[in-house]
């Protein structure tokens, strides 16, 4: 390995320049509302019902639910810059969404809350040892209510091994280059991100890593946190754009229920 990363690297990493570098997916409303548009047919969403976006960041798909008449949402994450910028959206558009700082390990929040926990966007598998995905599973088990159901949306370890390029960048816009370099070990893809503006100079020199699942191991590591009438669907790819967009193509979206 010659890529270092810091356990904690997700602690910093989600920020402004963050929402730079992965516009393409993250600030793609069109995007956004094709992946809302398959959750909302994989579970039953209802207009009463209380909806946690775990680890949801600026609450991108949180958004779109309230655009759709969900009223009763509440995102969770640990960056406060990417939940300042979702609450300023939310009071802009004058949707009643409750954002919280917290980690997601846990929350300390009331137990059997929500009537739904969604995990969209990749958001298991930041911190390298396992345990701490378990941890996350068992404390959305903790918020659900009885018959409660939880969506996760992970990308799909097998078709990015069988995609796999160690090198790509892309132009965000005429100024702006995001370069990265990837290595895998042990279902764990580690990465060094560069962003370059062309008359700054460096912006960002960073490294993280996110565990790979897939389907064979997904399943049973939902079912391991508690859960029932566990369903993996693979082969979701939302992404319509040219180029190498990282982990946010070739993914699949488990659901299961509380009992």
């Amino acid at each position: 390995m010659t890529i270092c990363v810091d356990p904690d690297w997700w602690q910093t990493l989600f920020d402004e320049t963050y929402l730079t570098t992965d516009a393409r997916s993250v600030c793609n409303e069109e995007l956004t509302r094709r992946e809302v548009d398959v959750f909302c047919k994989l579970i039953p969403l209802r207009i009463e019902h209380s909806i946690l976006d775990l680890c949801g960041g600026h609450g991108r798909h949180t958004m779109e639910l309230c655009r759709r008449g969900y009223g009763h949402c509440t995102v969770l994450d640990f960056s406060e810059p990417l939940l300042k910028i979702g609450a300023q959206c939310a009071q802009k558009h004058n949707y009643q969404v409750n954002f919280i700082q917290a980690d997601a390990r846990e929350t300390r929040l009331k137990s059997e809350r929500f009537d739904h926990v969604l995990i969209l966007g990749n958001s298991l598998g930041y911190v390298p040892d396992q345990v701490s995905d378990q941890r996350i599973l068992r404390e959305a088990y903790r918020l659900l209510k009885s018959q409660g159901w939880l969506l996760v949306d992970v990308t799909d370890g097998q078709a990015v091994k069988a995609h796999f390029t160690p090198n790509a960048w892309h132009e965000i816009n005429s100024d702006v280059v995001v370069c990265r370099h990837r290595e895998i070990c042990n279902n764990i893809v580690y990465a060094r991100e560069m962003v370059l503006n062309k008359q700054c100079g460096l912006i960002r020199d960073k490294t993280y890593c996110i565990r790979m699942y897939e389907p064979q191991t997904v399943g049973p590591l939902i079912e391991n946190s508690g859960f029932e009438n566990v369903t993996v669907h693979t082969r979701f790819s939302p992404q319509q754009c040219q180029g190498d967009v990282g982990f946010m193509n070739h993914r699949m979206i488990t659901t299961a229920q509380k009992p």
